[in-house]
């Protein structure tokens, strides 16, 4: 079956030619292009309705309460969470910091731990770090097997005394995806929270937050066809109740009065996390992308990931010189690889000059990459406006890479 959904027309950036030919983009793990609905939905904004929330009784105001309203409904429906649950943030990283400074700060204490995986994006890996150098918790790392899956049998074993379990739901680095119901099994044994990064998922599969039941998960929209600076940060419902989650930011607009000796925060969890002026336009800019990946419909998002890795690894596996990295099944969003003989840089800059954007590195993932012995890796990551025929160039591009080098 064709994977090829034929959306390039939506994104205008890909009409122009890098090195005088057609640019393949296959960068999509670190940013995603913007579709024209979402870049419209942000200038409407910006010219008809601009103005600062809720302190004002004008029209303006008036709109661009309702706006952002509006993006909070829209994108906590799409990832299966309800308004109330939803702080927004610049990205995930930004998200995973909060979850250190409203929660862990405030929850964890010596004799605890806070567990993480090799597999992590640093965001989801210094920050503990600091948790536990700043609370006297301990820090745990779970080991990837072969494949660069997890070693979900060491978690059982080590489990006790967590109060924290990070995870990421996909590996930026090597697609590998999390059985987060089996974390979540694991965790209710001792009682720990489960903060999930989510930003190499959210743009690939269907998510819902409550069936899930986890009690955090980070994303960025700029990983999901939304504007940079945008994403947000789900926090279940009764962490709020129960104030076990904590502002982190303070300032106007989260606040229900103020006296010169304290001050008492809004009640409503909306308001309480929003300290200062919302970036109104790029949460609109978020909420168009969410209804722009609705419409295409999230099934035939994952259906048309899954047949692009599948077309990848037949087509790299055919090069000699190239080792794919990771699992070989079960596997989202991108392909990553080595070359023999030739470094990552070199590689992505051999494909470059054919116009062909890949990432290359240790991805923000170097405890994978020295328990690996990898020195860098490439790789190939996809999105919906990508095609087989986009994989057939890479892998043209890559016969450049032996013609330069002689591998």
């Amino acid at each position: 079956m064709n994977s090829d959904l034929q959306l390039t027309k939506d994104f205008p950036i890909l009409d122009r030619k890098v090195h005088n030919t057609r640019l393949v983009y296959f960068d999509n793990a670190a940013t995603t292009q913007k579709p024209e609905a979402v870049m419209s939905a942000m200038t409407q904004y910006y010219q008809t309705s601009n103005a600062n929330v809720h302190r004002g009784v004008h029209t303006l105001s008036d709109e661009s309460t309702l706006a952002v309203e509006k993006a909070r409904k829209t994108i906590s429906s799409f990832l299966g969470a309800d308004a109330s649950e939803l702080i927004l943030v610049r990205n995930t990283t930004e998200a995973l910091n909060g979850i250190l400074y409203g929660w862990a700060l405030h929850n964890l204490a010596e004799g605890d731990v806070v567990i993480t995986s090799q597999l992590e994006h640093h965001s989801n890996f210094v920050v503990w770090q600091e948790a536990c150098k700043h609370t006297g918790a301990e820090l745990k790392v779970i080991p990837v097997l072969e494949d660069s899956t997890l070693d979900y049998k060491w978690l059982e074993a080590n489990v006790a005394h967590a109060k924290l379990i990070a995870l990421t739901y996909v590996s930026n680095a090597v697609g590998s995806v999390l059985d987060v119901e089996r974390v979540v099994t694991v965790a209710k044994k001792v009682g720990a929270r489960v903060a999930i990064d989510g930003a190499q998922a959210v743009a690939h599969m269907p998510v819902s937050f409550k069936s899930l039941g986890v009690d955090f998960f980070a994303f960025s929209g700029h990983k999901m066809y939304g504007p940079m600076g945008s994403g947000g940060l789900l926090v279940r419902s009764e962490l709020f109740k129960s104030n076990e989650m904590q502002p982190w930011l303070f300032g106007g607009g989260m606040i229900a009065e103020v006296y010169e000796n304290k001050t008492k925060f809004h009640d409503d969890p909306i308001e309480r996390f929003t300290a200062g002026t919302p970036d109104v336009a790029s949460a609109v800019g978020l909420a168009a992308a969410c209804e722009y990946l609705s419409k295409i419909g999230m099934k035939t998002v994952e259906k048309h990931d899954e047949e692009l890795v599948a077309y990848a690894f037949e087509k790299l596996q055919a090069i000699p010189q190239v080792t794919i990295v990771g699992p070989t099944s079960k596997r989202v969003g991108s392909v990553s690889f080595l070359y023999e003989g030739v470094h990552s840089h070199d590689v992505a800059q051999v494909l470059d000059s054919q116009g062909i954007a890949v990432r290359s590195g240790h991805h923000c993932t170097m405890p994978l990459h020295v328990a690996n012995n990898w020195i860098a890796t490439t790789r190939a990551s996809f999105a919906v406006y990508n095609s087989k025929e986009d994989i057939d160039l890479l892998v043209l591009g890559l016969q450049k890479v032996a013609e330069v080098f002689g591998k």
